[in-house]
């Protein structure tokens, strides 16, 4: 595990197809999406508009915002649909000691 990595939650936190978000100090908001055995965190705040996106949907590998609908791909952070043309920063994830643990 790098240095600099914060420790988010328990694997078991999450249950597959679940998404939360983290405010983590000095740093701009994520969210936390698992797939299967997954975990992928993006940026939460929409690119479109200020929006959260983890008070949106996640269907599969992909979030909406709740704003205006556009979404991204959690895996890559590219946009999917308008009105979202700028991808997400996706963060590394590790899986340590029953925990998730994000490098920002």
């Amino acid at each position: 595990m790098t240095a600099d990595a914060i420790r988010l939650c328990a694997a078991d936190d999450l249950a597959d197809g679940d998404m939360r978000r983290f405010d983590l100090d000095g740093q701009d908001p994520i969210v936390l999406c698992r797939i299967g055995d997954d975990y992928l965190a993006v940026d939460d705040e929409c690119t479109h508009a200020i929006a959260s996106l983890s008070e949106g949907r996640l269907e599969g590998e992909v979030i909406f915002c709740p704003l205006h609908g556009g979404s991204f791909n959690v895996r890559s952070g590219k946009a999917c649909s308008l009105p979202c043309k700028q991808k997400l920063r996706t963060y590394p994830i590790e899986i340590a000691d029953g925990a998730i643990w994000v490098t920002p």
